[in-house]
């Protein structure tokens, strides 16, 4: 038997927030592989970073909380590449100072989620 619940104001702004969070992060990642050089290559490279972004796109649209759960894997790639970024190449800084930044706080509000719709037992 499955119990309808109505989502607190706070879950349903998350859950927005982290629906714009995906897409940003998704954004600045294409935009950042596309200012390099627009080729079909790069394009494709674009891609494959963000395929991991991809993935939990639907679940978050549709709030299923377990989405929620392992789609905090799926924004470390996108840390990595931040952080690795950040370090080695300055010329890119603002790019993948911005990736970081767009990683750590979808991956706080994504905890977020979990936290304020966390069902306990009575």
């Amino acid at each position: 038997m499955t119990v309808e619940v109505t989502p607190s104001p706070t879950a349903a702004l998350l859950r927005h927030l982290n629906l714009g969070l995906v897409l940003a992060l998704i954004a600045v990642v294409f935009g950042w592989q596309l200012s390099i050089e627009l080729t079909w290559p790069r394009a494709l490279v674009a891609l494959l970073l963000t395929l991991p972004l991809w993935a939990p796109l639907p679940g978050i649209a549709r709030a299923r909380r377990r989405t929620y759960a392992w789609a905090t894997l799926c924004v470390i790639p996108s840390f990595v590449l931040g952080i690795t970024e950040a370090v080695a190449n300055p010329q890119t800084r603002l790019w993948s100072g911005t990736c970081l930044a767009l990683a750590l706080i979808l991956f706080v509000t994504l905890i977020g989620y979990l936290r304020v719709t966390r069902v306990t037992a009575a």
